[in-house]
């Protein structure tokens, strides 16, 4: 999988992506992760990508103009064109979730419109797939959306995970269900005069009991309003 970012700080992402389970899936060549600085589609020498918005307000809109040479020329490179999607990484776009994950994984090419200052200019809509949002709060930019996505696109692309049962339990597999509760040795933790024992259940080796405890403590996540 190829995953295309466009983004006027090109390397903000950089240490992330050389790092973990990224660095290795890019070593493998199961992804292939493509920077683009939107300014070399810029034509004035201060390589201007932002604007004043037409009927006032404040800060500054990204200009369409560069986005859609940029966008033009990355299509070029893109061999299977049924197979790939243009984001927008923009607040009011469609929530990502672990459905939307495990969609995108069986792409080709993903193409990331990483946004910044107050927006970009809504033309854009008329060029791009997906608007997607990873919450309902806002960011300075579309980047550390776009490595969330990445991330969580990753992990479910066959060879990536040592252990490909780890995605069989994981948060989220379930339908807004988070993973049950985990433990690792010690069995008794002592700190600040008290002790933290795990569950004697998951020492007892029985394991029908284990799973019956292990899915009567898996929760459903509650909805921030």
């Amino acid at each position: 999988m190829r995953f295309h970012i466009i983004s006027i700080f090109p390397k903000i992402l950089d240490s992330y992506f050389s790092e973990s389970i990224l660095k290795r899936a890019q070593e493998k060549k199961i992804i292939k992760i493509k920077n683009y600085d939107l300014r070399q589609w810029t034509n004035n020498k201060h390589h201007t990508v932002d604007d004043t918005p037409y009927g006032g307000g404040a800060g500054m809109l990204m200009k369409i103009e560069p986005l859609y040479l940029a966008l033009k020329q990355i299509k070029k490179t893109i061999k299977h064109s049924n197979k790939k999607k243009i984001i927008l990484l923009s607040a009011a776009g469609k929530t990502w979730n672990q459905n939307l994950a495990k969609k995108f994984s069986k792409l080709d090419d993903i193409v990331f419109i990483c946004g910044r200052y107050e927006g970009v200019d809504a033309r854009i809509k008329y060029f791009i797939d997906e608007e997607i949002s990873i919450g309902n709060y806002v960011l300075t930019g579309g980047e550390l959306a776009t490595a969330v996505i990445v991330d969580s696109i990753t992990r479910l692309l066959p060879g990536v995970l040592g252990n490909k049962d780890s995605l069989i339990e994981e948060s989220h597999e379930e339908d807004s269900v988070t993973e049950y509760p985990q433990y690792t040795r010690p069995a008794i933790f002592e700190a600040e005069n008290k002790k933290y024992k795990v569950p004697k259940i998951l020492q007892s080796g029985n394991h029908a009991q284990i799973k019956d405890w292990r899915d009567s403590k898996k929760k459903k996540i509650k909805t921030s309003k």
